[in-house]
């Protein structure tokens, strides 16, 4: 569970200041003291489940995204998961992904 609580952490934290929220702005207009916001960004522990759905709205996201760590992974770990992917794919799949990798590559 610490993984879990320092990514959902850091991903309040990245939504807050995409928000250009203050952690006592987001903390008043959800309800919660400061210092228990200040503790969810550090990982220190998990939001209880009506807190969940408070941030998801001040944040301007649905509560999926909040959960979404994707793109907060080491290059390693993208790598490893990508090279993954590769290999348990089907022609008709491995086609797929180098039509949208190459017609991305240059964004």
């Amino acid at each position: 569970m610490a993984i879990l609580s320092k990514l959902l952490g850091q991903r309040i934290k990245e939504l807050r200041k995409r928000n250009s929220l203050t952690q006592a702005a987001l903390a008043e207009i959800i309800g919660m003291e400061t210092t228990n916001l200040c503790k969810l960004e550090n990982g220190g522990q998990l939001p209880k489940e009506e807190n969940i759905e408070r941030l998801a709205k001040a944040l301007k996201v649905n509560i999926k995204d909040l959960f979404d760590f994707g793109h907060m992974k080491s290059l390693s770990s993208l790598q490893d998961e990508l090279i993954e992917i590769i290999k348990n794919s089907s022609r008709k799949e491995l086609e797929l992904y180098y039509k949208l990798i190459m017609a991305t590559k240059d964004f």
